[in-house]
């Protein structure tokens, strides 16, 4: 399908939604504006299907347990799931409380004008990373886009810069945490598995342990982030369990804790099974993690879309609740036809830009197998529950890619006294220069000499480098790197310069 098709069936799916909202919400104060509104957050949907899902299955992908088609269909299905089955009914109007509601002077068009903003300088800031291959945090995108808007509306007085600040921390904590832990567990697999003689012996004891771990990671991850929405009813259904607002992490640790149990007495016995068919090598270990990779991608999707949709709606949201009731209110209700274009869109731009996005995370900044994406999916689920117990600010994306770069840079240290040929070759290249500094310092006062084996250790030096680049650009490639964080950095003020720009434009077109 080339990129003319899968434009016109993106705005296909944005005209439906404006579609729909005219006919059902033709009666709405300033419906036109509602109907443009819901074309923004339909788009806005759309571009974090295409970015920030590649992040739960790129690594799935890459490593061979997934074609992107498999992936596509698994995330979206759970994506959509996640959305409408655990996504927020309740949404805080202004975005983590980073504007102060004084920039809008009680008059609720100015908001709406606002959020308008916000929303579609997040999506077009989200479609100029995915185009440029940079996978980036929607929530940051969407903050930005808020911020600026607010600025643009009362002035830099009315944002939280506290607030403002612990968002940048995060651009430091969730890679850093993300690439920690997963290289901790692929240093793991590596030195209690590879490294044994007898590897599948050490499987047997290994894997089933290292899955139950991950199952209870996701299980306490997805009672704490997605089943907020529906934790009443639970409650309503196991008397026994606390009567909370929403689950605990001592309640979401004791689910995972039984969840980790019950999954280690189901999946000891099929690995003891199938260890018994297999060969004493790597690829033969790397079968085991395959379903658990597809396990794992099912549920980050589904925990995605539990929470990062209100990215998408929660704006939107807003908008109608103040359109429909002319105030601006704290919290808006998220209204069951918003969540639909949320959960739904995500799923369609999935489907026609996410594989551009799922190609960077899975191959294009290291070479991942899925023992290597295991540990990076690992360490998305823990670093989540770690970081929100701790009130860490962190992004879902910053800690899968900070994940990959984890993995790639253990492989390369682990691997620097490696035997393969480029290793080989730089160590040679090495005994090169040290042979000729070696007769520099015997030749005495040949200075003639001295300056030739000068140029020549020169020469020789940048021959080593050159092979010394290529090595660690095997292993993680850095002009990825260096990119991808660049655009880490500039989301928040690019999207908050758009969303400044959109909001005058809005304002001077409509008021």
């Amino acid at each position: 399908m080339n990129n003319t098709i899968k434009t016109l069936l993106g705005i296909g799916f944005a005209v439906a939604v404006a579609f729909y909202v005219q006919s059902a919400f033709g009666h709405v104060p300033n419906s036109g504006f509602l109907m443009m509104a819901a074309i923004f957050g339909a788009y806005m949907a759309m571009n974090i299907g295409a970015n920030d899902v590649a992040n739960n299955v790129g690594p799935a992908v890459g490593a061979g347990a997934l074609t992107i088609g498999g992936a596509i269909i698994i995330a979206s299905i759970f994506e959509a799931a996640g959305a409408l089955i655990a996504g927020g009914d309740v949404v805080k109007t202004i975005k983590k409380g980073i504007i102060d509601p004084i920039a809008f002077a009680g008059d609720p068009m100015i908001f709406v004008y606002a959020m308008a903003a916000a929303l579609l300088a997040a999506a077009l800031w989200l479609t100029l990373a995915t185009w440029l291959k940079a996978p980036v945090s929607t929530t940051h995108s969407i903050v930005g886009g808020v911020m600026g808007a607010g600025i643009a509306a009362g002035g830099f007085a009315v944002v939280s810069w506290a607030t403002m600040g612990k968002i940048a921390m995060s651009w430091v904590i969730s890679p850093v945490l993300g690439g920690v832990i997963a290289a901790a567990f692929l240093y793991i697999i590596k030195s209690e598995i590879l490294h044994k003689d007898n590897r599948l012996e050490a499987a047997k004891k290994i894997v089933p342990i290292l899955v139950s771990i991950m199952a209870m990671a996701f299980i306490t991850y997805l009672t704490v982030k997605g089943l907020k929405k529906v934790w009443p009813d639970i409650v309503d259904l196991l008397p026994f369990l606390p009567e909370t607002k929403k689950p605990t992490i001592g309640i979401a640790l004791i689910f995972g804790a039984v969840g980790a149990v019950i999954t280690y007495m189901f999946v000891k016995p099929r690995v003891n099974k199938k260890v018994a068919t297999l060969e004493n090598d790597r690829e033969a270990i790397n079968t085991l993690f395959t379903i658990p990779l597809i396990f794992a991608a099912a549920l980050l999707s589904f925990a995605h879309g539990a929470n990062d949709v209100a990215n998408a709606v929660g704006p939107l949201a807003a908008i109608y609740d103040a359109l429909a009731h002319t105030t601006i209110s704290a919290k808006a209700t998220i209204p069951l036809w918003v969540m639909i274009v949320g959960g739904i869109g995500i799923s369609v731009g999935l489907a026609l830009f996410g594989p551009r996005l799922i190609k960077t995370v899975g191959s294009e900044i290291t070479e991942l197998d899925q023992m290597r994406a295991f540990s990076i999916m690992m360490a998305a689920a823990i670093t989540v529950v770690i970081a929100s117990q701790l009130g860490l600010p962190v992004s879902s994306t910053h800690i899968a890619v900070g994940g990959v770069f984890g993995v790639g840079f253990l492989r390369e240290w682990m691997d620097r006294k490696g035997t393969n040929e480029r290793h080989l070759e730089l160590h040679e290249q090495m005994e090169v220069v040290n042979k000729y500094k070696d007769e520099m310092e015997n030749i005495g006062n040949d200075y003639k000499r001295k300056s030739e084996l000068f140029e020549i250790i020169k020469t020789e030096k940048k021959k080593a480098k050159l092979i010394r680049k290529a090595l660690r650009e095997n292993y993680v490639k850095r002009g990825m790197v260096k990119k991808i964080v660049a655009a880490w950095v500039i989301t928040v003020p690019v999207a908050a310069l758009l969303s400044a720009t959109v909001f005058f434009i809005i304002k001077g077109v409509w008021a």
